[in-house]
């Protein structure tokens, strides 16, 4: 079964293909995407990478959380599962 990654404390510069890349080295990659504002299209500085299997998710966790990857120690630990929110925003609310 698959499993989600969450990759935090990335530098500015990594992209989704340098993740895969990195994360291929411990087992099969199924996705990685780099989160960007939508507003300026740079990188948030995380990162979701996406694992075939639970042992190479764990595999991945071992070698990589704490990880310095271009002069940043990086967090690798599951991915935790989204939270609806209520709350709708400034734009949204309805009074």
């Amino acid at each position: 079964m698959a499993t989600k990654l969450f990759i935090g404390s990335l530098p500015y510069s990594v992209t989704s293909s340098d993740l895969e890349n990195l994360f291929s080295q411990v087992g099969k990659v199924i996705s990685s995407a780099v989160i960007q504002d939508r507003m300026t299209n740079r990188s948030k500085g995380f990162a979701f990478v996406e694992m075939e299997s639970d042992a190479e998710a764990q595999e991945a966790i071992r070698r990589f959380n704490g990880y310095d990857l271009q002069g940043r120690e990086i967090i690798v630990n599951v991915a935790k599962p989204r939270e609806e929110s209520d709350n709708r925003g400034f734009y949204n609310s309805r009074g």
